[in-house]
C-alpha cells in the first residue's frame, strides 16, 4: 500500500509519521530536485520535522529554503520559483498529527507519477549522500506572506465589510485578517494566536466546531464570518444572520460566480451544482483536491472545490486557496448579503452513512460490491471512485474510505421520498455484502 494519500503523506507523529521517515523524505525530495522551498503549520512537531526534513535535503546536496510558519496556499505559492515546494502539515487533521504535502511549480499537488516515484524511493531507502564539499545551503525565505498577500490584492479587490476571522490557532494567522484589513474591511480575529495543541476549537472548520465564530458574527452585527483548517487550504463561512455556509452551498455560490463553460467537483458533490449551471458541463473526480486540480487543469476548467472546503480558482494558481476564497467571498458581500447569495442555492434532502467492515475482507468486499452495484437500473453508473449511481431525480455514491476501513454510502434526491426510496435499496446491498 502507498506511503501517499490524497493529501501528500500524513498520520500520528512518532507512529506513522516517524522521524527516519521525515528524514527519508527529504533524502528522496533532494534525490530528484536541486532547489526546494518549505513551510509548515503551527503543529508543535512542524519545528521537528522540519528539521529533519531540511538535513535530509542538505545531505542530497539540495539547497533548501525555510519560509517559517506560512499557510500552504501560501507555501504553493512560493513553490512557482522553486524545483518544489514541502508543506508541512495535517491540514484539519487534530494536533497530534502531522505529515507532507508535495507540491509542484504550478500548484498542482504531484502527480501519480511523482507519487509512486517517491513512494519507491522511501521503500528502497538507497539514498546516496552528497560529497561534503556539495552538501547543500539552508536560506531564510522571508517574502512568502507577502508575495502571497499582493497577488490575491491585485487579483480581488477592495471591501469595506465587517468580518469576524477564526483562524483556528493555524497557519493563517499571518495573513488572512492582514490581506482583509488591506481590502479595506473592518477585521475582527478569534484564535489568531498560533499554537499547535489547537486549544482553541478541532482544526476542521466545521459547523459544530465553530459555535464561537457564530456567536461573534451575531454579537457584532458582522457581514460576514470566515473560518479556516490548520494549514489554509480550506476555507468556510458564517452568513450575517450567523448561519454556518460550508460544503455544497459554498461550492454552489463560488460555482454562480466562476462558472461560465465547465466546473470540476468530486463525485460527492451536490446535484445541485448540474442544476445551477445548466450549460456548463460538470466533471465528476475521485473524492481529494488533488484529482480536482489535475482534472481543471486538464480540463482547463472555470474552476473546482469539494464540499470538504477546498476551492480552487485556476484564474488565480491550481493549489487550493482558503485565503484568496475568503478574500473573493469579503468581495462578493460588499456587493451581496452572503444570505442572499445563500438563499438563491436550492437545498436537495440527503443521506450519509457509514458501515465498518473487517480490513482483511477489502479485496472481497471490492468484489461483491462491483458485482452486485452493476446489476442495479440506473441512468447511469460512475466508477471513478466507487460507484456512483445516476437516477433520474436524485443518485447515490458507494465508496470505501482512503482512511479507515468503512464503506461510505450518500445519497440525494429532490424529494426526501425518494432519498429513502434510493437509499433503503442500495442500503440492502451494502449490508448484504457485509454479512
Amino acid at each position: 500500500m502507498s506511503l501517499f494519500g490524497s493529501s501528500g503523506i500524513r498520520g500520528l507523529v512518532f507512529e506513522e509519521i516517524s522521524l527516519d521517515l521525515a528524514l527519508d523524505i527529504g533524502k528522496a525530495v533532494g534525490s530528484l530536485h536541486k532547489k526546494v522551498v518549505l513551510g509548515r503549520d503551527t503543529r508543535t512537531s512542524g519545528e521537528m520535522f522540519k528539521s529533519l526534513i531540511v538535513s535530509g535535503l542538505l545531505s542530497s546536496g539540495t539547497d533548501a529554503y525555510d519560509a517559517g510558519v506560512i499557510s500552504t496556499p501560501t507555501l504553493a505559492w512560493a513553490g512557482r520559483e522553486f524545483d518544489c515546494g514541502l508543506m508541512i502539515t495535517a491540514s484539519h487533521n487534530p494536533g497530534e498529527f502531522n505529515g507532507v504535502k508535495f507540491w509542484n511549480p504550478n500548484g498542482l499537488a504531484f502527480l501519480k507519477k511523482q507519487r509512486d516515484q517517491m513512494d519507491k524511493l522511501l521503500r528502497k531507502r538507497n539514498f546516496k549522500p552528497a560529497s561534503w564539499d556539495k552538501i547543500g545551503v539552508l536560506h531564510q525565505y522571508e517574502n512568502s506572506v507577502s508575495e502571497h498577500k499582493e497577488a490575491i490584492l491585485s487579483s480581488v479587490g477592495e471591501s469595506d465589510i465587517k468580518v469576524v476571522v477564526d483562524c483556528g490557532n493555524g497557519a493563517t494567522f499571518n495573513i488572512t485578517p492582514f490581506l482583509l484589513r488591506d481590502m479595506g474591511c473592518e477585521v475582527i480575529t478569534l484564535n489568531a494566536q498560533p499554537d499547535g495543541r489547537f486549544p482553541s476549537r478541532m482544526p476542521e472548520p466545521t459547523e459544530k466546531n465553530l459555535s464561537t465564530l457564530i456567536r461573534t458574527v451575531k454579537s457584532t452585527k458582522a457581514d460576514l464570518g470566515i473560518a479556516h483548517d490548520g494549514d489554509g487550504d480550506r476555507m468556510t463561512a458564517v452568513d450575517e444572520k450567523g448561519r454556518y455556509i460550508g460544503g455544497d452551498k459554498l461550492l454552489s455560490i463560488f460555482t454562480l460566480q466562476e462558472v461560465k463553460k465547465s466546473v470540476v467537483v468530486p463525485v460527492d458533490a451536490s446535484m445541485v451544482i448540474d442544476d445551477l449551471v445548466p450549460k456548463a458541463k460538470v466533471y465528476r473526480t475521485r473524492v481529494g483536491d488533488v484529482f480536482v486540480g489535475e482534472e481543471i487543469e486538464k480540463r482547463k476548467a472555470d474552476f473546482g472545490g469539494e464540499p470538504s472546503g477546498t476551492w480552487i480558482f485556476p484564474r488565480h494558481f491550481l493549489c487550493p486557496d482558503g485565503v484568496y476564497a475568503a478574500a473573493l467571498l469579503a468581495r462578493m458581500v460588499s456587493k451581496k448579503k452572503l444570505s442572499k447569495f445563500a438563499d438563491k442555492v436550492p437545498e436537495y434532502p440527503q443521506r450519509v452513512e457509514g458501515f465498518k467492515f473487517d480490513p482483511k475482507k477489502r479485496k472481497s468486499i471490492l468484489k461483491a460490491l462491483d458485482e452486485k452495484m452493476g446489476s442495479v437500473p440506473c441512468e447511469e453508473m460512475t466508477t471513478v471512485d466507487g460507484w456512483r449511481l445516476q437516477f433520474k431525480d436524485g443518485w447515490a455514491l458507494v465508496r470505501l474510505s482512503g482512511t479507515e476501513p468503512k464503506i461510505r454510502l450518500k445519497v440525494e434526491a429532490r424529494t426526501l421520498q425518494r432519498v429513502k426510496e434510493i437509499y433503503r435499496s442500495i442500503h440492502s446491498i451494502v449490508k448484504d455484502v457485509l454479512r
